[in-house]
């Protein structure tokens, strides 16, 4: 049975998510902080509010993402904050979708379904080479002839899909969606700066990942 963590501070919201995804066929467990998070089982998915106190959501993000045995648990941010910037932070960071307060359960448990099909839909082959790069999903490891280069968690999805998809070109839009987990409203210049961080950090390699003008990018050459 698909197990899912509810990080929430908050018991009445606690409680209500864990008993609507109980009726909807998973197994939930409500957790008011972050406390023993790393010492239970690892669960398929976890709901993760911003606003904890001691340890905030996006620190527990951010040790799950840094964390080889919990790096690619998918996440879902419970915020109350509707700025773009930190909508963006939550995303940048790793998570796979967030959903803002007050929210409707229903929708809640959409984005959980929707989160959990690609999960399981994008198992990721486990090793990629393109060139003098190579890339070892489980590892998290991205070397450029040999050496290694640190990337932040989404300029590692990036270049693992542009690595699964060698001389294809792929629109901003369908990288959003499968980078960032959904169609992130407006903005997809995060993409752009995103790029252009990666290609900093692989050095000459960085030639290899093409702009198509109107379009996307390409990993080629």
């Amino acid at each position: 049975m698909t197990l899912i963590y509810c990080i929430e501070d908050d018991e009445s919201i606690r409680e209500l998510v864990v008993y609507a995804l109980e009726n909807n066929g998973f197994k939930a467990v409500g957790l008011e902080n972050g406390k023993n998070l790393f010492n239970l089982p690892n669960p398929d998915l976890i709901i993760l509010d911003i606003m904890l106190p001691g340890d905030d959501g996006y620190t527990i993000l951010q040790n799950l993402r840094s964390n080889f045995k919990t790096s690619d648990i998918p996440v879902i941010m419970l915020t109350a904050k509707t700025s773009e910037f930190d909508k963006v932070k939550a995303l940048d960071m790793g998570a796979d979708d967030y959903v803002e307060k007050p929210f409707g359960i229903m929708e809640l448990i959409s984005r959980v379904k929707a989160v959990l099909r690609r999960s399981h839909k994008n198992k990721p082959d486990t090793k990629l080479t393109f060139k003098e790069i190579s890339i070892d999903y489980e590892k998290r490891l991205v070397k450029v002839n040999g050496k290694e280069v640190n990337l932040t968690h989404k300029e590692f999805e990036l270049l693992y899909y542009l690595m699964r998809n060698q001389e294809i070109v792929l629109s901003r839009d369908k990288i959003m969606n499968q980078v960032w987990g959904f169609d992130f409203e407006g903005e997809t210049r995060t993409i752009d700066v995103h790029i252009g961080t990666l290609r900093l950090k692989l050095g000459d390699a960085g030639k290899y990942i093409q702009t198509v003008r109107n379009v996307g990018y390409k990993l080629g050459g």
